[in-house]
């Protein structure tokens, strides 16, 4: 079945990416066809961002329960895995709901002057103004459109040899298909996701968690310090890091898996597991498209070349396709996904549009304590051969920290070498990272220096004040020395030889 309508935007993919460039679209008297073939809102709902963070929270407010050294007890606490599930599927629909009000409000027979209709199943391009959409609720249909944005995101990458049977070997997407908590779990991945779900089911107190790490410490693209605090707050919550560990088998019985590991060292380890959670990045969704048809290919690790402007690169000269989100290979983050999608119809609305600086782009990390980056780190600029000074400030001397009996973190800012000290990047741990990230963010994009940056008065008491310090400190102002506390506060500059 062919549509007579011509759409003027016809978006695939609902995620973070597909739904901000509908709304956008509105914005602009457009008439949009939203197409998804799973769940609306992508993963950035379901078995991603949403639910994985909803999952994140309620463990935290359990660990924060079940404490013992702050003066009171909890008597009787439990957890029910079937009910936190409820609580996260809830969170979900709440905002599938939400999505979908804004869908109704602007369905075409209620809104004259720019609308948007949900089409459910699988895209695939017939040529440059048309794809056919099959497993639809209203069978196969064709839909046409003016200009199309590809928004299809991503999956959880699979283990080279290792079949995914979501129900013992899992990915994140079956997180919530588990019945009970695992008695023990190994996490293969010690990136972002393994870390948090490691930060997670240890949280919860009821799994014996299991952390292969291949390299010889977590994040290994970060900085040691920080990936070296990551590795030692997880073990304080309990997990089990196997550091330089690769996996040489899983073998399956009827009630245990048991997992064989091989050490750099050339020993090996076998022990029992319940589940078995890959957690080693996300492929690209860009197979099944037709991409072909017009014209785009996409790269080895299935991601799609795209212009400043979100315009994929093809080789027939067609300027009206669009791709935004994780498939257009940037950074995998909810931000600049909806950044992308947001841009791409300002520019198919030739609307005044900025261009996104992807190399201070913030990133959160959920782990116990929370930790947040922006910028550049210290391996970045080494590689780069930019001289830099970095100074690190320990919460612990951060009266707000102190207060809240909460003081396991800190704040690390790095400024470049040179007279400007111009404010490159920024490591936080601790309470409120998250949140105050974002100060640090707006200085970097704005080129400010480190003088300008002290500038600025922080309210007391306050977790920010970390910042405050830890910018005084590279100035050699600081209130508390790092003469006076060596293990808390740390200034080091580093020039390429």
């Amino acid at each position: 079945m062919t549509t007579d309508k011509m759409y003027d935007l016809v978006v695939i993919g609902s995620g973070p990416a597909g739904f901000a460039a509908a709304s956008r679209a509105l914005d602009f008297g457009m008439d949009v066809c939203l197409i998804e073939g799973t769940n609306l809102g992508g993963t950035g709902i379901i078995n991603g961002v949403l639910t994985s963070k909803t999952m994140y929270e309620l463990s935290m407010d359990y660990s924060v329960a079940a404490r013992i050294d702050r003066g009171y007890r909890a008597g009787n606490l439990t957890v029910n895995y079937n009910e936190v599930k409820k609580t996260i599927v809830q969170a979900a629909k709440e905002k599938q709901y939400q999505m979908l009000s804004q869908i109704e409000s602007y369905s075409p027979d209620k809104h004259a002057n720019g609308s948007v209709i949900l089409e459910k199943g699988w895209a695939n391009f017939i040529d440059g103004h048309s794809v056919k959409i099959t497993g639809g609720e209203s069978g196969n249909k064709i839909i046409r459109g003016e200009n199309f944005i590809v928004a299809t995101g991503s999956r959880p990458r699979q283990y080279p040899g290792l079949e995914v049977d979501g129900k013992r070997i899992i990915t994140s997407d079956h997180i919530l298909d588990l019945e009970k908590f695992p008695e023990r779990m190994l996490i293969l991945g010690s990136g972002i996701i393994g870390c948090e779900f490691a930060t997670i089911f240890s949280n919860f107190k009821q799994t014996e968690v299991h952390l292969l790490d291949r390299a010889k410490r977590v994040l290994p693209y970060e900085d040691n310090d920080v990936s070296d605090f990551v590795s030692d707050s997880l073990e304080k919550n309990g997990v089990i890091i196997h550091h330089t560990a690769t996996l040489r088998e899983i073998k399956k019985h009827d009630n245990y898996l048991e997992v064989i590991l091989d050490y750099e060292s050339g020993n090996s380890k076998v022990f029992e597991v319940d589940v078995a959670l890959v957690a080693i990045g996300r492929e690209l969704n860009t197979d099944n498209l037709g991409l072909d048809k017009i014209g785009i290919t996409s790269k080895g690790n299935g991601s799609i070349s795209i212009g400043d402007d979100c315009i994929l690169k093809n080789d027939k000269d067609i300027c009206n396709v669009y791709a935004a989100g994780d498939i257009t290979g940037h950074m995998q983050l909810y931000s600049i996904a909806e950044y992308q999608g947001r841009l791409a119809v300002e520019k198919i609305t030739d609307s005044p549009i900025y261009l996104a600086d992807y190399s201070h782009m913030s990133t959160l990390m959920f782990f116990k304590p929370e930790v947040a980056a922006v910028g550049a780190n210290e391996k970045i600029l080494r590689a780069k051969k930019i001289p830099y000074k970095a100074a690190y400030y320990s919460n612990k001397l951060v009266n707000r920290a102190v207060a809240m009996r909460s003081t396991g973190g800190f704040v690390k800012i790095l400024v470049s070498g040179d007279e400007k000290q111009d404010i490159l990047g920024m490591r936080a741990a601790g309470p409120q990272a998250s949140s105050f990230i974002v100060a640090v963010a707006h200085l970097i994009s704005k080129g400010s220096s480190l003088q300008e940056a002290l500038k600025i008065f922080y309210p007391h008491p306050s977790l920010p004040e970390g910042i405050q310090e830890c910018l005084r400190s590279l100035s050699n102002r600081s209130i508390y020395k790092p003469k006076a506390f060596p293990n808390l506060i740390n200034i080091r500059e580093w020039k390429p030889e």
